[in-house]
């Protein structure tokens, strides 16, 4: 296969892959808000969908950390990088079909770290980077969230709301709160899908090692990311708002603020964090703050099961796709191939239970979402 050919497919695999990621963490951002009946469920998608394109622009730092810093740029090709996201890519179908708010980024990282070490070696990954920049943010974003929205939801309830239900003040406030999130997945993982395509034209000799995303990479990666967003993932949207506890408008607004925080000081810092595990930790540690919200610890359990899973399965799937793909041009074309027939069967598997914008039953207003202060008949 031509270099040149073979650049510009795993480019728009890269794009595809962004786009899974784009409905994949819609619910990061908006699943609460959304269970809350704060934002209607075609509106917080649209929302979530145009500030993911803006954040996209904010920064670079956590593109040069995968472009440059977690495997060498010098000991692999463009069919290293196209094997290892398939790998990615499979492992996003797989958790979206069942529903599973499992980590994007780590399906990234996981499927381009076992296509490198196995077709260029163990010396091509650069583990200590990885311990750093990933495997640490990994185990601590979700608990430091976590903590974060469990300190704010309690003191929200201890001193503002108190025996009150939720008050339409705080539904304006989750409404910004979620477009914050949305804004800081846009800016943490776009730069992902930047990153790797990066790594690709730095590894086909079209950058210099060490360059930043040229500005139509930056553009791209941004518009696939937003219109994966726009789909709305409803399958993992249903799983984060009615599945790990029972979100009320003050509670979601904690979860929201402390979710954001974490994300933007992490992208500020070029750490490739998991949004997914920030977003779900916020919500846990917002069920635990507030007294009587029922925590469903199985299925918090289900999902840290699936992020340990993440990294390692899609190394596997990217090691076997990047090895084959490496063999030359029938290789990279029956990777490709098989990658397509498996995204196709499991769309058409999801079509026989489908979840979609309608699956969503808004709240009644209460009394005092009607006439705020007051308190509940």
């Amino acid at each position: 296969m031509e270099p040149s050919l073979l650049v510009v497919l795993v480019v728009v695999t890269a794009l595809v892959f962004d786009f899974t990621n784009g409905f994949h963490d819609t619910a990061n951002s908006m699943a609460t808000s959304i269970a809350t009946g704060a934002l209607k469920p075609r509106v917080a998608v649209a929302i979530s969908a145009v500030l993911n394109l803006v954040g996209a622009f904010l920064s670079v730092e956590v593109a040069k950390t995968i472009s440059s810093g977690l495997v060498d740029d010098t000991k692999i090709g463009p069919s290293i990088v196209f094997g290892g996201l398939i790998g990615a890519i499979v492992w996003n179908l797989v958790t979206w079909f069942v529903g599973l708010p499992s980590s994007s980024s780590h399906a990234l990282f996981g499927g381009l770290i076992g296509a490198t070490w196995v077709s260029a070696g163990a010396d091509s990954v650069h583990f200590g980077k990885i311990v750093e920049k990933v495997l640490v943010p990994a185990a601590a974003s979700p608990v430091i969230a976590g903590l974060v929205a469990l300190v704010a939801t309690y003191l929200v309830y201890r001193f503002l709301v108190r025996n009150r239900p939720a008050t339409r003040g705080f539904k304006v406030g989750q409404i910004v709160s979620a477009s914050l999130v949305s804004l800081a997945h846009g800016t943490n993982d776009a730069q992902k899908t930047m990153g790797v395509i990066t790594l690709t034209l730095v590894s086909a000799g079209s950058l210099a090692p060490g360059s930043a995303p040229p500005v139509w990479v930056i553009i791209s990666a941004a518009c696939a990311l937003a219109a994966g967003t726009y789909l709305g993932g409803w399958r993992i949207t249903h799983t984060l708002g009615k599945g790990l506890t029972d979100i009320e408008g003050p509670q979601g607004f904690a979860a929201q603020t402390s979710s954001a925080l974490v994300i933007l000081i992490s992208s500020r810092l070029g750490f490739p964090l998991s949004t997914t595990h920030v977003c779900s930790g916020g919500i846990v540690g917002s069920g635990v703050g507030r007294r009587d919200a029922p925590v469903r610890w199985r299925m918090a359990g289900r999902m840290v099961v699936a992020w340990l899973f993440t990294l390692p399965a899609a190394a596997v799937v990217g090691a076997i796709s990047g090895k084959i793909a490496s063999l030359g041009a029938a290789g990279t074309i029956s990777v490709g191939v098989v990658g397509i027939g498996v995204g196709i069967g499991i769309y058409v598997l999801s079509r026989r239970n489908p979840v979609s914008a309608h699956s969503f039953q808004v709240p009644e207003p209460t009394p005092a979402d009607v006439e705020p202060g007051r308190l509940a008949a």
